[in-house]
């Protein structure tokens, strides 16, 4: 029988939880739902009001991945969602994880979550900024932590204050708090800074996809900053070898890993991520706190429409 429970008062049917879906590590469904319900209370913040993607690795990361923007078929009527722009002339339904009952329903489909950098009452107005740092070919985790400790100082100059999670794979994510700006002029001072930081950092930073330029560079991915762009959002499992999760850190772990050279450093494993918050805290909590957020250079922060 499925196992019946109930979240916020809400009844969920729990399935497969001794299903081992990371193999090398025999982390199992029911161990996923444990620490979804773990660090509940500091991913809720960062997804509240986003409409949600998923990534469903229902078999493991190992069998078929399903990348999904819609509700998945059999999404119970309490789940709440919302009507959001696909394109000019089309919308269509989202979810959004308003609560825990929610991020456990969805967590028992086994998902990666991942974001836009707006909020569902101002879709294509950021109040993020986010930077996707990718390691090329031969370049590690210790070259994103080169990179982002640029970006910081770069960024800190212009008045914004980043904060560092991993991606939950080999590179990194920066991310910072803005004012209500215009997706496309968040993009714009993104993609600037990408090219700034390949002019600074040649040898380092490519600001262009092409295989063929990123053996042992960068690749500072600006791009997520389109509206219709979505990024793993922080806490989120990652459907890799082992049970990573897309995880803040410090910025003294960053110049950590830079100074030792040891990529293993920027790699968090569930049952880590759970210590690290009892006794670090969400370190990612600022960027919900709305006194922090910063203007881009140039008075173009604020949008008609976005206060």
């Amino acid at each position: 029988m499925t196992p019946i429970t109930s979240v916020e008062g809400r009844r969920l049917a729990l399935s497969n939880l001794e299903k081992v879906l990371y193999p090398e590590s025999g982390f199992t469904k029911g161990e996923v739902l444990h620490y979804y319900a773990t660090v509940a209370q500091a991913l809720l913040p960062h997804v509240h009001d986003r409409p949600v993607s998923f990534l469903r690795y229902p078999d493991g990361p190992d069998g078929q991945l399903f990348f999904t923007k819609n509700p998945p078929p059999g999404t119970p009527g309490w789940v709440k969602t919302v009507r959001v722009p696909r394109s000019e002339d089309q919308s269509a339904e989202q979810v959004v994880v308003a609560d825990l009952a929610t991020l456990m329903w969805a967590a028992n489909l086994v998902v990666e979550f991942h974001t836009p950098q707006w909020t569902t009452d101002r879709p294509a107005v950021a109040d993020r900024l986010v930077l996707d740092l990718d390691p090329g070919p031969t370049a590690t985790a210790v070259e994103c932590c080169a990179v982002a400790l640029w970006l910081r100082e770069r960024l800190a100059a212009d008045g914004l204050e980043a904060y560092a999670k991993t991606s939950g794979s080999k590179g990194m994510h920066l991310a910072v708090a803005l004012e209500p700006t215009a997706s496309e002029q968040v993009s714009a001072y993104a993609k600037a800074l990408a090219q700034e930081a390949e002019n600074e950092l040649p040898g380092l930073v490519v600001h262009r996809m092409a295989k063929a330029l990123r053996p042992g560079k960068v690749f500072v991915d600006h791009s997520q900053n389109a509206a219709a762009k979505t990024t793993a959002a922080p806490y989120t499992l990652r459907a890799r070898r082992l049970p990573t999760v897309s995880a803040p850190v410090s910025w003294a772990e960053v110049a950590g890993c830079r100074e030792e050279g040891d990529p293993a450093a920027m790699v968090f494993l569930a049952d880590e991520v759970v210590a690290r918050l009892a006794r670090d805290g969400d370190l990612f909590a600022p960027l919900t706190d709305p006194g922090r957020a910063g203007s881009l250079p140039g008075g173009g922060a604020r949008t008609e429409g976005a206060s």
